[in-house]
Parts: structure tokens; C-alpha cells; sequence
């Protein structure tokens, strides 16, 4: 009697185990790491919370790091999926696949009360490069003008240095260096609350986060907006991009197909972003 007690607890036993080995690998199945971009980060938590809302049983973790801790995480297996703020490099092209989620425009921000309100990307290169110290030199205050830059590996930095900084040199490509007075964060949300705050201040971030708070620049005499992105007339544009390595897995995949579906894309269009073309 004993013997086949012990026999029957065995077998409950081994049951459980297995029972309790699928179930953790199907709930880790279910979950999607996504990593990368802290631009795109708060529009994909956005996403993640939705889709999980209309399939409870499936989740997706969302984490910031920046575009080149996306890719790492992607390259390394610990993210199925990596967020970038830019367009890949040709090296980057060859080991990933960029899926384009949205387009953002690259919006150039002073504080409310600066009288600037337009400049040339030329005008904002020689500031960013330290050439151009005073608002006055530009139109306006007789202040020093502070610089508000993101951290080196950002998406939305590189994008600013291709679409900005870049510039020809007897007719040679050349790229002007950030100035290093210029103050570094770590997110578009530290570089809003400091342009928020100080009257002297100018830094860029995306024009989906910037909200009611700053004032965004004409840029080349265009004015940034959604609109004005997706016309392709503002000139500082750039590709929100979900970035996987091989073939996703069907989780991954489902979600992917979720954000470019219609609903997915109508999120992204609501909070200032422009439609995956």
C-alpha cells in the first residue's frame, strides 16, 4: 500500500514538473523583448499595451538603452526585436533587416519666450558646432545660447549629425563636430525639461514628444509637422525602425504585424508621427 502511495506521489510529481516546464516555455513564448530607442520607446510601450489588451495571453517588455543598445541587444539574442532612430549603415544593412514602423520629423526646440523662429540648417550647424555663441548673431536676444545635445550611440543625435551636421567642403562630404560646451542627455525628455526651463537654451528631439511646452523652429523656411513630414518637405526626416535579425519568430512576428496594421498605424499617426510608407 505504502509502495504504491509513494509510486502514485512520484508520478503527480514528475507530472507537475513537465506540466510546469511547458507552461514557462510557453509564457516565455508569449513574451517579446524589445529594445532600443528611447525616441521610439514611448510610442511603442503605447503599442505593447494595446496589443496586449486585445491578446491577454501575449505580452511584449519594452526597454530604452538607445538605437546602438537595440542593435546590440538584437545581435546578441536578449531583444527579438531592436528599435533604431535612423536609417541602418550599409555594414548594419547586411546583418539586420529594418522594418520602417513611422516616420519622424526631427524637430530643432528653444524655449517659448526665445523670438527666433526660423533658421537655416547652416545657421544651426555653425551654433551646434560652437561657431555661433550669441541669439543676437541670429535674430535674436542678446544671450549666450546654451547647447542641448543627445548622448553619443542616440539615434536621434545621429540622425541630427547626418541631416545637420554634415556639410560640403569644397565640394567634399564633411561632417562639423558637435561643440563639446554642448550639455549631453540621455533621453528627448531630459532635453525637453532643460529647454523647458532655460530661456537661452536650444536642443532637438523628436517631433512626436515635443508637445505644447517648446517652441520647434522653421527649418530651411519650412514649419515641422506631421503634414510637412509626410509631404517630404521638412528637411529634417528620419525612419523609425524596428530591426530584427533572421526571420522573427511568430510572436515577434504577430507583433510587427500588429503596429503596421491600420489600428497600429492609427496610434502612431494620433501621437505626431507619420504613416509606415
Amino acid at each position: 500500500m505504502m509502495r504504491t502511495v509513494l509510486i502514485l506521489f512520484l508520478c503527480c510529481a514528475m507530472a507537475l514538473a513537465v506540466v510546469s516546464l511547458l507552461w514557462g516555455g510557453r509564457a516565455r513564448e508569449r513574451t517579446v523583448n524589445v529594445i532600443g530607442s528611447t525616441s521610439i520607446q514611448p510610442f511603442a510601450e503605447m503599442l505593447s499595451e494595446e496589443y496586449h489588451r486585445t491578446w491577454p495571453d501575449r505580452k511584449v517588455e519594452i526597454q530604452g538603452g538607445g538605437s546602438t543598445a537595440g542593435l546590440q541587444a538584437c545581435a546578441e539574442g536578449i531583444a527579438e526585436i531592436g528599435m533604431c532612430s535612423r536609417a541602418l549603415k550599409a555594414k548594419e544593412a547586411e546583418l539586420f533587416h529594418g522594418i520602417t514602423i513611422a516616420l519622424d520629423g526631427l524637430a530643432v526646440v528653444v524655449h517659448p519666450s526665445n523670438g527666433v523662429g526660423a533658421m537655416s540648417r547652416g545657421q544651426i550647424r555653425r551654433i551646434f558646432s560652437g561657431q555661433t555663441t550669441n541669439w543676437k548673431d541670429v535674430g535674436g536676444a542678446d544671450r549666450p545660447i546654451r547647447l542641448i545635445t543627445r548622448e553619443e550611440g542616440s539615434g536621434t543625435r545621429e540622425a541630427f549629425v547626418k541631416l545637420v551636421m554634415a556639410a560640403k567642403d569644397n565640394g567634399a562630404d564633411r561632417v562639423v563636430r558637435i561643440s563639446r560646451k554642448a550639455l549631453t542627455q540621455e533621453s528627448n525628455g531630459a532635453v525637453k525639461e532643460l529647454v523647458k526651463h532655460d530661456p537661452c537654451a536650444i536642443g532637438y528631439m523628436s517631433l512626436g514628444l515635443v508637445g505644447g511646452e517648446l517652441k520647434m523652429l522653421a527649418v530651411d523656411g519650412v514649419a515641422p509637422s506631421p503634414k510637412e513630414v509626410a509631404a517630404g518637405r521638412y528637411p529634417l526626416m528620419r525612419p523609425f525602425l524596428f530591426v530584427v535579425k533572421g526571420q522573427p519568430s511568430g510572436q515577434s512576428q504577430d507583433f510587427i504585424d500588429f503596429v503596421l496594421s491600420a489600428s497600429g498605424q492609427l496610434i502612431l499617426e494620433k501621437e505626431g508621427l507619420v504613416r509606415a510608407p
